[in-house]
């Protein structure tokens, strides 16, 4: 019971969790901005789409075809939303982080490890290194 009751409350498996639980809410709210602004901007262009009426019939079958073309839609906007609103700027913020974290690093000339520019002594090999960047208190 101990290992069931540490597996539970592993770091891991909570945070997935949440992950889990945030991404259906964000879902959610997805859904809602795309039925919401996406859709009915769709209708300038001549109406709002609605396929899911669509059906044909084999021997008594209906099959739904409508619903899945609604569906894939959906999707796509949804996706399209997602990459162009969160993924895409996200990406770029990261890259700019990333360019100002590196600018203020350098190589260790004795050992090559990453050192601030401010350094005067590298933290792994405890070698004296002459500033890059001169700190004025």
């Amino acid at each position: 019971m101990e290992g069931f009751k540490k597996f539970l409350l592993q770091g891991n498996l909570v945070q997935l969790a949440v992950a889990v639980v945030i991404g259906a809410v964000f879902s959610g709210l997805i859904t809602a901005f795309t039925e919401g602004f996406i859709t009915p901007l769709l209708g300038i262009f001549g109406g709002v789409p609605t396929f899911g009426d669509l059906y044909f019939e084999i021997n008594g079958s209906r099959f739904l075809y409508g619903a899945f073309i609604d569906a894939l839609i959906s999707f796509l906007l949804t996706a399209a939303i997602l990459y162009f609103f969160v993924v895409l700027p996200t990406s770029k913020l990261l890259e700019k982080l990333i360019k100002a974290e590196e600018a203020s690093t350098r190589e260790c000339p004795l050992c090559f490890t990453e050192i601030n520019k401010k350094a005067s002594r590298c933290p792994a090999c405890t070698g004296e290194v002459t500033p890059e960047i001169t700190t004025t208190a």
